[in-house]
């Protein structure tokens, strides 16, 4: 398969979280597949690393992956996110993915108050910020040209698409990651709502959302190891991040009419949540 031939092949993707996890699986899942991405997350260490590797396996002298370090909830650095795309591919995103997330072990007896603004801001003011930034620009791409809303509009000619990973305790509810999961029915909700309010104007707003997932998210967020440790053995294999990425692809990869909305994703065995 040759690089105008692959199935993402010249769009333009913005991942935010993307220095390790999900975030990062899913850049390397779009970049195999034809985009060019901006990358953000707050190591920007990792970040250069990722994109000194990404742009190695494409082999091309044009710029593959690009980094932007910094805060996902700050509104300067999401402008820049967006400002870097046209700087380095010479082309606006038309594909954006709000990955960027913290977690949070406990309920509202149990877990810490002195978390909970800073979680919010990121799980949720920040993903807004950047559903907002996105919805913004593609509807200015997608209402370019007189009549490009129409049935058989322009607009057809290429997907747009706003990507949220939310989470299986974002719609069923486990008291002991409550304040957490409200950050995720939350996200849930304010997708919905966007994608009815631009999904008839050409842009696609989708929903993942993965129940237990291997990664360094639960060590960050607090979780017993030893308690979270076994309930991930008995109900494994649990889901890897390459898994995700390979849902989200999957989304993304459909023609402009056809819009895969929400997608919960389970390992087998998971009886809860």
């Amino acid at each position: 398969m040759t690089e105008d031939t692959l199935p993402l092949s010249g769009r333009v993707a913005i991942v935010t979280g993307a220095s390790a996890g999900i975030g990062l699986a899913i850049v390397e899942r779009l970049v195999r597949a034809g985009c060019r991405a901006v990358l953000n997350a707050r190591r920007g260490d990792r970040l250069t690393a990722t994109c000194e590797r990404l742009q190695a396996s494409r082999r091309s002298e044009q710029p593959i992956a690009v980094a932007v370090a910094g805060d996902a909830a700050d509104q300067a650095v999401i402008g820049a996110t967006f400002a870097a795309a046209k700087e380095h591919f010479d082309a606006p995103a038309d594909l954006v993915v709000a990955n960027a997330g913290r977690g949070l072990s406990g309920s509202v007896m149990t877990s810490d108050p002195g978390q909970w603004e800073a979680m919010i801001q990121t799980n949720l003011i920040g993903a807004a910020r950047l559903m907002r930034a996105a919805a913004e620009q593609m509807l200015q791409q997608a209402t370019a040209a007189e009549g490009e809303t129409g049935v058989s509009g322009p607009w057809l000619s290429r997907p747009r698409d706003v990507v949220l990973i939310g989470s299986t305790v974002g719609r069923h509810i486990s008291p002991f990651s409550s304040m957490y999961g409200s950050t995720k029915f939350a996200l849930h909700s304010l997708g919905e709502a966007l994608r009815r309010e631009v999904g008839p104007k050409g842009v696609r707003v989708s929903i993942v959302e993965p129940g237990v997932v291997e990664s360094e998210f639960q060590s960050v967020a607090g979780y017993d190891a030893a308690n979270f440790g076994a309930f991930m053995r008995r109900i494994g294999p649990v889901v890897q991040p390459e898994d995700v990425a390979r849902s989200v692809e999957f989304m993304v990869s459909q023609p402009a009419h056809i819009h895969v909305a929400d997608l919960l994703i389970r390992p087998t065995r998971q009886d809860y949540p």
